[in-house]
């Protein structure tokens, strides 16, 4: 274990030259992962490895930011994407890809009777929220979990630098699985719509989301759920087939293409004909590889256990993990939780030591094994049982060093790097 990011740091000087922060996205950026400890760029990938450009190896259980459900390089989604190349990318009228995604859009998902498209998760969320405006004449919106960065939601944030005050004024954030919390924005104001991740890092408790389905149609409000991670993932339908809540409305992407651009907004039809009168059209919606892409990565959903497998060994790295911090006494800094699609194993603040403090010190030990982790375990189709074992012998050696840390107050002697500092939490 002596790896070392010689390349990744002089590549990330230069960048920083033209790029703010080096990087497009925070979640890959030195925000993300402790400078001098850490891998900034990636070179290659295939199935569940990455290369960075200095030659190290490891296995990635980031997976593009659940943006990969099948594996880098998946050869039918390529094989897809290269036939379509060869006939066009954008053109001057719709493709018959479009409709066709669409279609299927609709036979997998509860809500989706119509579908529209974007290329990131911002654009149909924020599609969303203008639509549940347009249709219900209201402003307001109350939120929870993560949904992306246009000053609609960002605006609840400590994010929320450049965002007008009077668009801040009508975002209202509340609690995952405490119903009181939603129950009170309802009583201050006349929501235009709820919207929510069904589900992150914890289960939803005493139907939770039924609670909210019912407050919903009591105040007429549309219930919005953004399903960018849940979405193919959980289940073939999302977290609303996995448990049962059907929406008005639903945004989908990330591993809906494995790793192609593309994002959906989906619901009912009298809503979603709204999208004829407000606004909402991108040159590049229709773009034909990510739509290929798509209409791959779904059939193989549909037609392989790619889901089963997922879960398999998500709640095999799960029940190891639980095991793990049994052995360590349970200590109040680690918290496993999550989905087995989408687990994690939080650090929490110690007596001694922050949480992004022992972040810092996981993370360099991760990577120095191979292990290239981010904020949950984000597995794919390619991950395999051996996998599964060696993320595990990691946590076996790199928990136990975090242990013997608090104990032995030696954190500056063990981290080599600067330490993460806080962005903004949303889960």
């Amino acid at each position: 274990m002596n790896k070392k990011f010689i390349r990744s740091e002089q590549l990330l000087a230069r960048a920083e030259k033209t790029i703010p922060l080096g990087s497009q996205t925070f979640s890959k950026s030195k925000t993300a992962y402790p400078y001098g400890v850490s891998p900034f760029f990636i070179e290659r990938g295939l199935g569940c490895k990455v290369w960075d450009v200095d030659g190290n190896q490891f296995t990635d259980y980031v997976s593009g930011l659940l943006s990969i459900s099948l594996g880098y390089c998946d050869q039918d989604v390529d094989n897809a994407v290269i036939k379509q190349l060869k006939s066009g990318v954008t053109f001057s009228l719709p493709h018959r890809l479009e409709m066709e995604v669409a279609e299927i859009l609709v036979e997998l998902v509860p809500c989706a009777e119509m579908v529209r498209f974007g290329k990131n998760g911002s654009d149909v969320t924020s599609a969303a929220i203008r639509l549940a405006r347009a249709f219900t004449g209201k402003e307001d919106i109350a939120v929870c979990g993560y949904h992306g960065w246009q000053d609609w939601y960002i605006g609840s944030t400590s994010r929320n630098l450049g965002v007008p005050k009077a668009t801040k004024a009508l975002t209202h954030a509340f609690t995952y699985n405490d119903i009181d919390s939603l129950t009170a924005i309802f009583q201050q104001y006349n929501l235009a719509a709820v919207i929510l991740e069904p589900m992150n890092v914890a289960y939803p408790e005493n139907n939770f989301l039924q609670q909210i389905k019912a407050l919903c149609q009591q105040h007429d409000t549309l219930l919005i759920f953004d399903e960018m991670i849940t979405g193919f993932r959980f289940a073939l339908g999302g977290a609303q087939a996995l448990f049962e809540v059907t929406p008005d409305l639903a945004t989908f992407g990330k591993g809906m293409a494995n790793g192609y651009p593309i994002s959906a907004v989906v619901g009912r039809k009298d809503i979603m004909m709204l999208m004829e009168d407000i606004f909402f059209s991108g040159t590049f919606a229709g773009e034909t590889l990510s739509l290929a892409a798509t209409k791959a990565t779904l059939t193989k959903i549909q037609t392989q256990e790619v889901l089963p497998h997922i879960h398999q060994l998500g709640q095999q790295l799960i029940t190891s993990l639980q095991q793990l911090t049994t052995q360590l006494g349970s200590p109040k800094w680690l918290k496993v939780c999550g989905h087995p699609a989408w687990s994690f194993l939080q650090l929490l603040d110690s007596e001694c030591y922050s949480s992004w403090q022992l972040k810092s010190l996981f993370l360099q030990e991760m990577n120095q094994r191979g292990l290239l982790l981010g904020g949950g375990h984000n597995l794919n189709f390619a991950h395999q049982e051996e996998d599964i074992k060696t993320l595990i012998k990691g946590y076996s050696e790199v928990l136990p060093l975090l242990a013997k840390t608090i104990a032995q107050q030696d954190f500056e002697q063990k981290f080599h790097g600067k330490v993460l500092q806080p962005l903004f939490k949303v889960r």
